[in-house]
């Protein structure tokens, strides 16, 4: 009896421990999936954004249209431009369509977090600010600042600066870096100038300055225009261009990662570059 009374006792304790246990254990595991940066949290949540794409059809795509080469409206209204090929070489891989929605730029985010569309895909800037709000993506082109000079120029890199003077946009970056190079003891004077398109006629058509402090976008754009510009030396600040997605689109985010480095490898990239921003 004693045997059998001790027996229903343990499976009575049991019936009520075990399940009191698992609950603990379940709590104890969804707190942590939900102090966890993603993709962990994804265990306990399916992408509903990657779902809606699938059950649609279509990759909601939200950009600027005023920003070329990136994003721009050609003669007929229509919406064209490196980011917009971008989108519709991804959306391929994944057998969805694309539908551009057009938004002012300050207002993308806001569009997306309302779930009016999938991603940002705009030239946006990575914004480590953002990172608890939205997910980025590798980047896919880099924005930061150059060095660029005259063709035929001896000058390599910023220690060939010394006693040159070199132009830069009134308050922009290139100020900003310039002003750190003589900070640090490099010798060259900055020659100020209201825009980049100015700064640059300033060191193609004349002697006034040696080198220029430029975004790479204003770079490659006046190169593909054919301005006899070259960049020389690494990037001084790197600036960048990420797709935007919803925090939780941890599936979107994994595939459009998978396809980004895909388009990189296979050169797809590269030929986007030379096709909207030349060399």
């Amino acid at each position: 009896m004693t045997r059998t009374k001790n027996g229903l006792t343990m499976r009575r304790w049991l019936s009520v421990a075990l399940p009191a246990a698992a609950m603990i254990v379940l709590l104890a595991l969804a707190l942590f999936a939900w102090k966890q940066p993603l993709p962990l949290a994804q265990f306990w949540q399916r992408d509903a954004t990657w779902q809606a794409m699938q059950s649609r059809g279509s990759w909601r795509v939200g950009l600027d249209p005023s920003f070329p080469p990136f994003e721009m409206l050609d003669d007929s209204g229509a919406v064209v431009g490196y980011d917009r090929e971008l989108a519709h070489n991804l959306a391929a891989d994944w057998g969805v369509d694309v539908e551009i929605v057009t938004i002012g730029f300050d207002s993308l985010l806001d569009a997306l977090r309302a779930a009016k569309i999938d991603a940002i895909v705009s030239a946006y800037p990575y914004d480590e600010r953002l990172t608890r709000d939205v997910a980025f993506s590798q980047a896919y082109f880099d924005a930061g600042l150059r060095l660029a000079v005259r063709q035929g120029s001896t000058i390599q890199g910023t220690d060939d600066l010394a006693g040159r003077r070199v132009a830069v946009e009134w308050g922009s970056e290139g100020d900003m870096i310039g002003r750190q190079l003589q900070r640090d003891g490099l010798a060259l004077e900055l020659v100020p100038f209201e825009t980049p398109q100015d700064a640059v006629a300033a060191l193609v058509n004349g002697s006034e300055v040696d080198a220029l402090l430029v975004d790479n976008v204003t770079l490659r754009t006046q190169q593909a225009g054919g301005t006899p510009l070259l960049g020389v030396g690494p990037h001084l600040t790197s600036n960048p261009y990420v797709i935007v997605l919803p925090r939780r689109a941890t599936e979107l985010l994994q595939r459009t990662d998978a396809g980004l480095a895909a388009l990189r490898s296979g050169g797809v990239l590269e030929q986007l570059e030379l096709r909207w921003l030349g060399r």
